[in-house]
């Protein structure tokens, strides 16, 4: 299974915008995709997906709930599916408190001699719903602070996507991510790849290409380089989908900077399906729209 966290310690670089969008790109290739976005703020993937109805039912059964052992149902009761038959884990507003929900229960079972390691959870829960057995790809969503929700999120996939700021200030978080995922791997005793940094708002400019150039310098892959598409990405936004589903059914005709934005979206998911060993079984020309890949599978 292919597993990943889009992830960026600077905000506003469209982290969430890039994992949905990959959701779809994996699932309209024929693989089965599971999203499990960790962003306790408004405005996160679940809402994006169109997903967020329950995220303030204080009744529910959530991911936290089953974080700590004290799941009310199933986990995999938990799933919504989402467009193009993306399967996700719905936000919930209990994700505020996990930090200290997780160290609430690591100090009741230490009373009772139980070790409960705070950044193994999700890896935990993942495996014990056999998810690896029922999904191709995995993509999980943490937020941009570091603590539980990436700490979780890191030893559960093991990998990274990074979109990036093509500026000073994007390349600085990508200097101090090296030291970030040094310090994770010697907590946690793993060790953390890096699939793809993805620029985003790429202008061209001499100063991005030279910026982009030395992230490549870095060691880091840089297989596509995302165009500033605001209007395209706020409209996707406004009606809840992806940019894939946005310009097949709430554009009045396709432009051909969109067909290059969602074909890179799909030349990215092909790239990160390769670099881990994942061939998907119907992978369309990058960009290639139908009417069928926007409805929602049961």
């Amino acid at each position: 299974m292919l597993s990943y966290a889009v992830y960026s310690e600077a905000g506003g670089v469209g982290k969430t915008t890039l994992s949905a969008n990959l959701a779809v790109a994996h699932a309209r290739a024929g693989l089965d995709v599971l999203v499990v976005p960790l962003d306790p703020q408004d405005g996160d993937l679940s809402h994006l997906l169109d997903v967020d109805q329950n995220r303030a039912d204080s009744e529910i059964d959530t991911l936290v709930h089953h974080l700590v052992g004290r799941g009310i149902g199933d986990f995999t009761d938990l799933i919504q599916t989402a467009e193009q038959g993306v399967d996700i884990i719905p936000e919930h507003n209990r994700l505020e408190d996990l930090g200290e929900t997780l160290r609430k229960e690591r100090e009741a079972r230490s009373d009772f001699g139980e070790s409960f390691p705070m950044w193994t959870q999700l890896q935990r829960v993942l495996r014990e719903a056999e998810i690896h057995k029922q999904y191709d790809v995995l993509i999980v969503d943490p937020p941009a602070s570091s603590g539980p929700h990436l700490y979780n999120a890191l030893d559960a996939t093991r990998n990274l996507v990074l979109p990036v700021e093509p500026s000073g200030k994007g390349q600085a978080s990508v200097d101090g991510l090296n030291d970030l995922v040094s310090n994770l791997e010697e907590q946690l005793e793993i060790n953390i790849g890096v699939l793809a940094a993805v620029p985003n708002r790429f202008k061209g400019t001499t100063d991005q290409e030279e910026i982009v150039s030395e992230i490549e310098a870095q060691g880091f892959d840089v297989p596509v380089t995302m165009r500033d598409r605001t209007s395209l990405l706020e409209g996707c936004w406004k009606k809840k989908c992806s940019a894939f589903r946005y310009v097949q059914e709430h554009r009045d005709r396709q432009r051909d900077y969109e067909l290059e934005t969602i074909a890179k979206f799909d030349k990215l998911a092909r790239h990160l399906e390769s670099e881990g060993g994942l061939t998907a079984p119907n992978p369309p020309e990058p960009g290639e729209l139908s009417q069928e890949e926007t409805g929602v599978r049961a």
